[in-house]
C-alpha cells in the first residue's frame, strides 16, 4: 500500500499536537509495511527529501508563516498551490498512490487537487476546529474562511478520523457530517519515551528549576489562551497559601507569553513562577520526570498529547474536564480533573495531588497502564491501517 500524506507540520518542524501526531503516526504505519510519502512545507534547514524511519519525507519550499494573523489564510493558500504541484509531480514519479491522507485544513487545498487529479480516496484527520477554538464563535473574516475550509475538507473526505469522541461531536455539529462517516482513533505517545532516563541522577538538573525542598508543578504547552496557563498562574496564590514551598514551571512559547509574564509580575509571583519559554526535548523530558505534578488547565482541548507525555513519564496529572482531555484523564483513576477556567478548582487539584503522593502514585500507575493498552502509536497505526483498507476496498467497488 502506498499512501500520500499531507501535513503543514512534520519533524523537526513541530508547532503543536499536529506535528507530533503526524511525526509519530507515519513511522508507525511504515513499520506495518505501508509506503508513506509525506508532503509538507520546508520550514527548517532539513533536507528537501529524506527517508526517516521508513517514511519518505518531501519538504517543499513555500511561503513562510505570515507576519500578521490576518494574512495567514492567504499565505496558506499560496503555499498550498506549490504543495499541490509537488503532490502531482510525486504521483508521477512513484507510480501513483492508493490513498491520500490529509491532516487538518492547512493542507486541504493541496490535498483536494491531488484527490481529483488522481481520483484518490481522501482520508482526513481533524485535529481541532476553528469554531471550537473560538468557543463556538467565528469572530473574524479569517476565522470564517478557515471554518468554511474545514467544512469542505470534511465534505471531500471519504472518511474522517477524529482523535476523540468529543471531536467527533464537533465535526457532526459544525459540519453536518453523518456519524457513519467518522472514525474515532486517539492520539498516542511512545510508552518508552522516558526510559533512557531510568536510573539517571537528575537532582542537579531539578535544582536549576526548584530547590530540593520545593514541590515542582509543571505546565508544558503553547502559551495561548485556550491552553489555560493564565488559570494556572491565578491558582498559584491559593496553592502557596497552604503549601508555600511550591515552584511553578511554565514551559512553552506563544503570543500570550508577554501578557502572562506581566500577570506574574502584577501578582508578585516572580519568586514562585518560572516562565522558561522554549525548552528542548531533553529538558522537557527531564522536567516531566522530576515534576511532582503536571497541570493542563485547558479551556479548549481536542485531545492533549502533552497529558499523555506526562502519563508516560509516570507523572501525576491534573487536567481540565474539557474536550478530549476528559476522555483520557479519568478523575481519581488516571489523574485529577478540574473545572475549566476556574483557578480555585485548579488549586484544589494541585493541592490534592501534592498532599497525597501515595494516591497520586497509584493514579500515575493506572495512567501508564492506559498508555500501554490504548494510547501507543503501534496500536493507533493498526487502527488507522484498518481505515485505509476499508476505504481502498470501497474505492475498488466504484467506477469514479
Amino acid at each position: 500500500m502506498r499512501v500520500l500524506m499531507t501535513s503543514w507540520e512534520y519533524p523537526p518542524h513541530i508547532v503543536g499536537g499536529l506535528g507530533a501526531h503526524v511525526g509519530a503516526l507515519a513511522p508507525a504505519l511504515a513499520r506495518l509495511g505501508v509506503e508513506v510519502h509525506v508532503v509538507t512545507p520546508l520550514r527548517t534547514d532539513s533536507p528537501a527529501y529524506e527517508v526517516v524511519e521508513g517514511v519518505h519525507v518531501h519538504r517543499i519550499a513555500s511561503p513562510g508563516p505570515a507576519a500578521s494573523y490576518g494574512a495567514f489564510y492567504d499565505q496558506v493558500r499560496q503555499a498550498n498551490a506549490i504543495l499541490a504541484e509537488a503532490c502531482l509531480a510525486l504521483r508521477g514519479e512513484v507510480g501513483g498512490f492508493d490513498l491520500l491522507h490529509n491532516h487538518d485544513w492547512l493542507t486541504y487545498f493541496a490535498a483536494r487537487e491531488a484527490k481529483h487529479a488522481g481520483h484518490l480516496p481522501l482520508v482526513a484527520t481533524i485535529h481541532a476546529t476553528e469554531r471550537g477554538r473560538g468557543h463556538g464563535n467565528l469572530a473574524s473574516t479569517e476565522a470564517r474562511s478557515i471554518n468554511d475550509t474545514e467544512w469542505w475538507l470534511v465534505y471531500e473526505a471519504w472518511r474522517v478520523i477524529c482523535c476523540a469522541n468529543y471531536m467527533a461531536g464537533e465535526v457532526r455539529d459544525y459540519f453536518e457530517a453523518p456519524a457513519d462517516k467518522l472514525d474515532v482513533i486517539p492520539n498516542g505517545v511512545d510508552p518508552h519515551l522516558f526510559s533512557y532516563l531510568d536510573g539517571v541522577d537528575l537532582s542537579a538538573f531539578r535544582a536549576t528549576y526548584a530547590r530540593p525542598d520545593e514541590k515542582l508543578v509543571l505546565f508544558v504547552g503553547r502559551i495561548v489562551r485556550e491552553k489555560g496557563a493564565e488559570v494556572l498562574v491565578r491558582s498559584a496564590p491559593k496553592v502557596l497559601a497552604e503549601m508555600p514551598n511550591t515552584r511553578f514551571v511554565i514551559a512553552g512559547r506563544g503570543p500570550e507569553l508577554e501578557a502572562l509574564r506581566q500577570l506574574v509580575h502584577e501578582m508578585s509571583l516572580q519568586h514562585h513562577v518560572n516562565l522558561v519559554g522554549f525548552i528542548d526535548d531533553a529538558s522537557r523530558d527531564r522536567l516531566y520526570v522530576t515534576a511532582d505534578c503536571a497541570v493542563f488547565p485547558s479551556l479548549y482541548e481536542p485531545f492533549g498529547i502533552v497529558a499523555l507525555e506526562a502519563m508516560a513519564a509516570h507523572t501525576p496529572v491534573v487536567a481540565s474536564e474539557v474536550g478530549g482531555l476528559q476522555e483520557v484523564v479519568r478523575h481519581a483513576e488516571t489523574g485529577i480533573t478540574i473545572y475549566p477556567n476556574d483557578p480555585d478548582s485548579c488549586a484544589w487539584g494541585i493541592l490534592h495531588t501534592l498532599r497525597h503522593p501515595e494516591w497520586a502514585r497509584l493514579r500515575a500507575q493506572n495512567a501508564y497502564r492506559a498508555i500501554l493498552e490504548r494510547y501507543n502509536w503501534d496500536a493507533i497505526a493498526r487502527e488507522t491501517l484498518a481505515v485505509y483498507e476499508r476505504v481502498i476496498a470501497e474505492r475498488a467497488r466504484t467506477d469514479w
